[in-house]
């Protein structure tokens, strides 16, 4: 299987808008691309990620696995609705893609989170697909030590990681902001691979400019140089 799981170094970092992006940048090349949300948290408050990329990304398919009312991890999620969800259960989905074409998986929170009752975490679920991290950062202060962390975690486990992705990147940056890019691409050892902006709307039209957003080794056209010199987005 080819793609890789998009992870975060929290939650609400847009994980979902750099899945959709990636997903988006791949399908413009002709690639069959299909998104999948082994566990989906949060359906009460009308929370579906599924939903969202299908409709920023035509023609990219969408599968979701168990979905959970309450908008929690998804492991604590499914104990207080009773329901056990397992290793199994979220392997399932991807594996029901088969191997044509790339999956975009799409885990919750950070790598760390529980998905599974059984204890299965971001980490033990890309390690039993062989996928490699795309770990989604924020732009602002803060995000260095976050991302740092997430990446030694991932490097200490054995994880293979295709780049990090910083989402939201404001056209107004400040100072902390502006000197990120530069330190994010020197702490992770050269993987700063993509750069999304700030988005005044999501949507396909938005998503027309995917490949611009992230550099050849995850697909797309950008100058990572222009990231790590200039601390400056596309």
């Amino acid at each position: 299987m080819s793609g890789v799981l998009v992870t975060g170094t929290d939650t609400g970092v847009g994980k979902t808008v750099v899945s959709a992006a990636l997903a988006a940048c791949w399908a413009a090349q002709g690639l069959p691309v299909t998104y999948v949300k082994p566990a989906q948290s949060g359906a009460a408050d009308g929370d579906d990620d599924a939903a969202d990329v299908a409709r920023w990304a035509p023609g990219v398919a969408t599968v979701v696995g168990t979905v959970l009312a309450e908008p929690l991890a998804p492991a604590v999620a499914a104990r207080r609705a009773g329901t056990s969800l397992e290793r199994a259960d979220l392997v399932a989905p991807v594996a029901a893609v088969g191997d044509g074409g790339r999956v975009v998986v799409e885990g919750a929170g950070g790598l760390l989170v529980e998905l599974g009752t059984d204890g299965t975490t971001c980490a033990d679920l890309a390690a039993v697909l062989d996928l490699p991290l795309v770990v989604v950062a924020r732009p602002g202060l803060g995000t260095l030590n976050h991302t740092v962390l997430t990446l030694a975690e991932a490097d200490r486990r054995g994880l293979a990681v295709a780049g990090v992705v910083v989402s939201g990147f404001p056209a107004d940056p400040d100072v902390a902001t502006r000197t990120n890019l530069a330190e994010l691409d020197r702490l992770s050892g050269g993987r700063l691979a993509g750069v999304l902006p700030r988005l005044a709307d999501v949507d396909a039209a938005a998503m027309a400019a995917a490949a611009t957003w992230f550099g050849p080794g995850l697909g797309g056209i950008a100058d990572p140089g222009r990231w790590s010199e200039h601390g400056t987005a596309p």
